[in-house]
């Protein structure tokens, strides 16, 4: 008799408490992340206290992995009370422990802002909201277009429009493979793109404002073919 196999499982980190804003309802994205996921056929764990979830990453040199999720995903926001991000050392050495150990990573949107304490933040992302140069047009329909010829992630995906914050001018490494972007100011800017870490996978999404994102069936399968390629092998 085959024994079943477990469903995989993702560790959704939410923004609540500090790492909350006035601007983004991290509560509803977060809830369309897992539904995502769960049709994805993952189990799904939202953590609201991101400090402890990043914290219990941390497992100790040598030991199992068995018990730490397939996938983190991150959907967060720059802490507002002016301290550290990750906001304790046990943190900072989950988020370290998670990419030294090369896991795979979903990225969404403001979570690009955070973590300005760990530089293996940026360098495992691809990239980062730059204050001062990144910046967004006000939020509204979005024209995006799709790099078909970026490969396997959105074959067969047509240009979309959605409503959607418009990330533009963000900091971007050259190794990244871009598969989305949009045109500001006559230049176009990534919004979707993929990183092979070697060891470990990262998919950033800089959209996903609010649940309505999630209501484009392109954006959607974009995701869930990201969500594959994450954890795939």
């Amino acid at each position: 008799m085959t024994a079943a196999v477990a469903a995989p499982r993702a560790l959704v980190l939410s923004g609540a408490g500090r790492y909350a804003d006035p601007w983004h309802p991290f509560a509803e994205t977060s809830a369309a992340l897992a539904e995502l996921l769960r049709e994805a056929r993952f189990g799904v764990e939202t953590a609201d206290d991101v400090d402890a979830a990043l914290a219990g990453l941390a497992a100790p040199t040598g030991s199992s992995l068995s018990g730490l999720p397939d996938l983190l995903v991150v959907n967060v926001g720059l802490p507002r009370d002016g301290g550290p991000s990750p906001g304790t050392p046990e943190a900072s050495a989950g988020l370290r422990r998670w990419l030294a150990d090369g896991r795979p990573m979903l990225v969404s949107h403001v979570s690009s802002t955070s973590f300005l304490d760990a530089p293996e933040w940026a360098d495992a992302l691809g990239g980062r909201w730059i204050r001062g140069t990144s910046m967004h047009p006000d939020y509204g329909p979005a024209s995006i277009r799709v790099r078909t010829e970026s490969g396997d992630l959105v074959e067969g995906i047509t240009d979309f429009e959605l409503m959607d914050e418009r990330y533009s001018y963000l900091q971007t490494a050259p190794v990244i493979n871009v598969h989305a972007t949009h045109t500001h100011d006559g230049l176009e800017h990534p919004v979707m793109w993929s990183l092979d870490r070697g060891p470990g996978r990262t998919f950033y999404d800089a959209l996903g404002h609010d649940a309505a994102s999630y209501e484009s069936p392109e954006h959607r399968e974009v995701l869930l073919r990201a969500i594959a390629w994450l954890t795939a092998g």
